[in-house]
């Protein structure tokens, strides 16, 4: 009997300290919605790479790229199911599930991309991504999506009158559909793999997303105004099925954080010069680009304070007060 406890007590201690080596080789099928040459494609790419030294090859990151495993909605759900490993939308789309995601779309509410980091990479970003696993998901961070601003094919935008009327896509996310209710806009949820369709078709007069994605997704074949409203930051998440993470190892999970942690500053830069140089390759195909005054977008803050307070009353207080806490903390370090 002593023999045989000496013995599972052995495997035991090995089987918590397994070489690189020794680990069993997992293929992780990493989806997202944009195309190769935008900046999540290459964070999803650094990732792949960081991880796979990390653990001598045997984690392999296989990257599904534009929409090839479905729409936002269904490499959610395949997440949760188990069926898909790992995805990184934009957080927006998470509100459907985790609803005080929608702090992190509330317009106006950063100016810098120093801002931003803070907000998320601090207390309330944490506080966040620990609401995920109960509704099967498990967040190694946020990457940079950039600031969003809205192009049409009608007329640009210097004003928020100038929204009036015009039928806006936008993700099927509330804050986003009563922000630009606020304007007299149209907002028309699309998933979107269907947006260029409905853009060409003029089924939608607009939409808003970052640059890098407006150039990228070649919407000014099919949109002629660029207007810098600026009006939400936007991030990705990067998540992980927690059926799999189950399955990891404590070893494999810590790889998995920190080729995460690494791959998130190289993405963020890649993202942010990419935005630096999108505007003027958006010029160069023909795209007519406008900023917008500061009066103007204080006008337009003003218009949808409303918005803001409807939808901070509706979450969980603590969480909000965090919220507000750290955007006075952040705003008071510039």
């Amino acid at each position: 009997m002593n023999i045989l406890r000496t013995l599972a007590t052995a495997g035991i201690c090995l089987a918590l300290a397994v070489p690189a080596w020794a680990q069993k080789e997992r293929t992780i099928r990493f989806g997202h919605l944009n195309n190769t040459d935008h900046p999540v494609s290459f964070g999803v790419k650094r990732f792949a790479e960081i991880l796979s030294a990390k653990s001598d090859g045997k984690m392999k990151v296989q990257e599904f790229p534009s929409n090839q495993l479905g729409n936002e909605q269904q490499q959610q759900s395949a997440l949760q199911g188990g069926v898909q490993q790992m995805y990184a939308p934009a957080t927006t789309s998470l509100a459907g599930i985790v609803k005080e995601f929608g702090l992190v779309d509330f317009p106006f509410a950063v100016s810098s991309f120093e801002q931003a980091d803070a907000l998320l990479d601090g207390p309330l970003g944490q506080t966040l991504i620990s609401k995920l696993p109960e509704k099967g998901l498990v967040a190694l961070g946020y990457w940079d999506l950039g600031f969003r601003n809205v192009t049409n094919s009608r007329h640009p935008i210097t004003k928020p009158e100038d929204l009036a009327g015009l039928k806006i896509r936008v993700i099927p996310n509330p804050v986003f559909l009563e922000t630009f209710q606020s304007f007299k806009a149209n907002p028309v949820p699309l998933p979107f793999a269907e947006l260029y369709g409905a853009l060409e078709s003029k089924a939608v007069d607009g939409q808003e997303n970052p640059f890098a994605v407006i150039l990228s997704n070649k919407f000014y074949e099919v949109q002629k105004y660029v207007s810098a409203t600026n009006h939400v930051y936007a991030a990705n998440i990067v998540l992980v099925s927690k059926k799999f993470w189950d399955q990891l190892t404590p070893q494999e999970q810590q790889w998995m954080h920190e080729a995460a942690d690494e791959a998130r500053a190289y993405q963020r830069q890649v993202s942010r010069e990419a935005a630096s140089t999108a505007v003027q390759e958006l010029k160069k195909r023909g795209a007519e680009f406008n900023e917008i005054s500061a009066q103007e977008v204080s006008r337009m803050r003003e218009i949808v304070k409303p918005v803001v307070d409807k939808f901070a009353s509706q979450y969980d207080p603590a969480i909000v007060k965090l919220y507000n806490d750290e955007l006075q903390r952040i705003r008071g370090q510039q």
